[in-house]
């Protein structure tokens, strides 16, 4: 396998202690065209997460890598159905035992996005059962202060992500066509890191 020397995403974030929403962009772009690449393939990764995603060289040169395939399906015509994945960024879909796609993968890609501009997963819960329930509902909000820099554009993207029905939440090739993925409409302000090191530090106690 590839050695590759660098950190978790959110590890090389948190220690470069700046942070833009056009850098969140770029990490974006780089892990939807690799999810887009996989889905190409007839390949279903289903269990992206944070730890999942590991970053090598600097600034410029980053590259992000998507990280541990143990779950990934190949998926061609038929559905899937095993219940599998990381409860914090799970789609409704897999929760209910129906059959599901390939785009449970868009859900945690949405999941991701959360984090990486406010800190903090959209999805939080004291037990299993609370937190299932409002991934069901789809249960999440702006409303924190975090997300007064964050622009709309932002927001609309993970609008489409975290979408109940799977038929109308976005493709990898939707999501790379997003003007704010694209970049086009993303501004250098910078992005508090308070919360993501806060994070960071109890996912790593867990």
């Amino acid at each position: 396998m590839e050695l590759v020397i660098g950190k978790e995403l959110f590890d090389k974030i948190v220690e470069k202690g700046q942070y833009s929403e056009k850098d969140a962009s770029n990490i974006v772009r780089q892990i939807v065209s690799a999810v887009e690449y996989l889905h190409q393939n007839g390949i279903a990764h289903r269990d992206l997460k944070p730890e999942n995603l590991l970053s090598a060289g600097d600034d410029e040169n980053e590259v992000i890598k998507i990280a541990d395939f143990g779950f990934s399906k190949q998926f061609g015509e038929e559905k899937l159905v095993t219940s599998c994945g990381s409860p914090g960024y799970v789609a409704p879909e897999v929760l209910t035992s129906e059959s599901y796609d390939k785009s449970v993968d868009m859900w945690s890609v949405g999941v991701i996005i959360y984090i990486l501009l406010c800190g903090y997963p959209p999805f939080y819960a004291d037990n299993a059962p609370a937190l299932f329930k409002k991934i069901m509902d789809v249960k999440y909000d702006f409303e924190d202060p975090s997300w007064d820099d964050v622009s709309e554009a932002a927001k609309n993207l993970i609008r489409h992500l975290l979408v109940k029905d799977p038929s109308k939440r976005y493709t990898a090739k939707q999501c790379l066509n997003d003007p704010w993925v694209s970049g086009s409409t993303v501004g250098d302000k910078q992005l508090k890191l308070t919360e993501l090191k806060e994070y960071q530090s109890k996912r790593k106690l867990a």
